[in-house]
């Protein structure tokens, strides 16, 4: 099982830059990668992974689910990950917590929270990531997923719902599907957050 909540950021949009003495233009993403350094001590990991989603249809069965296929192309020899997202958890008690739970089981596992920033791109032919285009230039996806199991997963539901409170300035975090747009005080947090990391990226 994990828990899972995700949101929106804008990465592009001109009107929400803000700059430092030397002119360099400093983006709300990066805003967002000093409050994860600061909350948590751990750098960014730059990551270039070629995924293949397959969907289950409305015919193949009343729960929703889908096989991921990730391809690591940052390692000098390309690894696979095979990642099976099964339905989300229902009745009342799911209604009434703020974190998607739903089953996962993966080749390859962590233990901790994670924190991914997805660029969606189209591709006009398979493995032609060097022309991939951007579906939604100038906003990208945040998620964050932490692993969890039948009998703790109340406890990491908390700890994520805690976690998402720290980024609140910046994004809204809700469970897939629903989404609550861009945070109007997004620009201003980040310009905070600028000013006290000293206006520089980590």
């Amino acid at each position: 099982m994990e828990c899972v909540v995700q949101g929106i950021i804008e990465s592009q949009n001109n009107s929400h830059y803000m700059r430092h003495n030397n002119g360099v233009r400093l983006q709300h993403v990066e805003a967002l990668q000093i409050l994860l350094q600061g909350l948590c001590g751990v750098p960014k990991e730059r990551v270039r992974v070629h995924e293949l989603c397959l969907k289950s249809g409305p015919n193949l069965g009343v729960v929703p689910s889908e096989v991921r296929l990730l391809c690591d192309l940052a390692q000098p020899t390309p690894s696979w990950t095979v990642r099976h997202v099964g339905g989300a958890m229902r009745g009342a008690g799911a209604e009434q917590i703020s974190v998607l739970v739903r089953t996962i089981v993966e080749s390859k596992r962590g233990a901790q929270i994670t924190v991914t920033v997805t660029s969606a791109n189209k591709m006009p032919k398979l493995y032609a990531t060097d022309e991939a285009v951007p579906v939604t230039p100038g906003i990208q996806l945040v998620e964050i997923t932490a692993p969890a199991a039948a009998e703790n997963y109340s406890e990491v539901v908390a700890a994520v719902s805690s976690f998402c409170e720290y980024l609140a300035p910046l994004l809204h975090l809700s469970k897939p599907g629903v989404s609550m747009g861009i945070v109007p005080t997004a620009a201003a947090a980040a310009a905070s957050l600028m000013s006290n990391s000293g206006a520089k990226t980590l």
